[in-house]
């Protein structure tokens, strides 16, 4: 699953676990509003109800229209209901279990192969070697080139043979390098 997709699923469900926002949306169920009839019906002050409005327009739950110098908020049940199919679809689910279980696994191979931050020996597993190798690019930032004296001496923290692993991670595509410069690219 996509980063991307995954915070908004994260955002919507953030969004929704608080019961003032989630009484909003029960309020606006039944007909539209505006802030002083929402914060009469729910007991919260006018700045409380823009604020929790404001919350659920990011994620599109409700729609906003001027009736002269009022503004009427709305449910917004198209969009309730596509993103409610969507993030709790069994596959939604499913796929953020994966998530979930491939980070468990990354950490344990992290922790089965470093003592502290140093690296006991090169995995001979070509899945293994792959998270130690996105590990050790995790230490080099997107925007600076290296020299590879320097790219030696960030990998040597880590083990002894930075020469392989400097090799690996060009293998990888985790980094490019010319001319006796490397930098860090993203992976694919």
């Amino acid at each position: 699953m996509a980063s991307a997709e995954l915070n908004k699923i994260i955002s919507f469900f953030k969004v929704l676990s608080d019961e003032s926002r989630l009484r909003i949306v029960g309020a606006l169920s039944s007909s539209e509003r505006s802030v002083d009839e929402l914060a009469d019906l729910l007991g919260l002050k006018a700045p409380t109800v823009s604020h929790h409005l404001a919350r659920l327009k990011e994620i599109s739950l409700v729609k906003m229209r001027s009736s002269g110098t009022t503004h009427v908020y709305s449910l917004n049940f198209d969009e309730l209901r596509a993103s409610s199919k969507q993030f709790l679809a069994m596959d939604t689910m499913a796929a953020i279990g994966d998530e979930v279980a491939n980070d468990a696994w990354e950490r344990k191979i992290l922790k089965d192969f470093f003592d502290g931050e140093k690296l006991k020996e090169i995995p001979a597993s070509r899945k293994k070697r792959e998270v130690i190798l996105r590990f050790l690019a995790d230490r080099f930032a997107f925007d600076v080139k290296y020299p590879e004296k320097e790219v030696s001496a960030i990998i040597g923290r880590h083990h002894a043979d930075f020469a392989t692993l400097r090799r690996e991670l060009i293998g990888a595509r985790l980094m490019e390098r010319q001319a006796g410069v490397y930098w860090r690219v993203a992976s694919s």
